[in-house]
């Protein structure tokens, strides 16, 4: 499988390419930094930025796309821009009907180092180490770009294989929507009539 990994960022988006399956090793396809200038207007920022994804899609030509899912962050306007480029990284794969995937951070961390808590060092030298690389890609944005890949290559990986089983041996679909709770009567209260 050969996975685009895509850290969203307005003015650095990182975005790196790897492929492997679970149990084998990962070989590093690509890695590097799409960027856009902050004295741009944010139209064309994100224009600029979809041109520069697509390159990368053209290029590397991935199976999947895992894309770091946006959470909330003290400062608003950092959220804002990582949204908006999440949502042209989004736009793009679903235009060239690419699978994608959604990792939060702590899933990327937990997959990478085997801790959800890990720090940037830490994710940066485990994926130096999957990757059999002499350093830490910099920016920090390329390393988490390629931690997203490698994320997505072993949890994805292993889901598909799991649908794919069940599928095959007519097992029940997988659930798509949460189980609604149980209905219960209205308690009756001395002197209340129930709604």
């Amino acid at each position: 499988m050969r996975v685009l990994g895509i850290d969203p960022g307005l003015t650095r988006c990182g975005v790196g390419v790897v492929e492997g399956s679970i149990g084998r090793p990962l070989t590093l396809v690509d890695v590097g930094v799409v960027r856009t200038s902050s004295e741009l207007f944010v139209a064309d920022r994100l224009r600029l930025l979809e041109v520069g994804l697509d390159e990368w899609l053209d290029r590397t030509r991935p199976d999947a796309v895992a894309v770091e899912r946006v959470f909330s962050r003290s400062d608003v306007s950092t959220v804002m821009g990582t949204a908006q480029a999440s949502g042209v990284a989004l736009l793009v794969a679903a235009r060239r009907g690419l699978p994608v995937a959604l990792h939060t951070p702590s899933e990327v961390k937990a997959a990478v180092t085997g801790n959800g808590r890990a720090d940037k060092a830490q994710v940066g030298a485990m994926v130096a180490r999957l990757l059999r690389l002499d350093a830490v890609p910099k920016p920090a944005d390329a390393a988490d770009s390629l931690a997203l890949a490698i994320c997505h290559v072993w949890r994805g990986g292993a889901s598909d294989r799991l649908a794919a089983a069940v599928a095959k041996h007519g097992g029940p679909a997988a659930r798509t929507t949460a189980p609604r709770p149980p209905t219960r009567s209205p308690r009756s209260t001395p002197g209340r009539i129930p709604r």
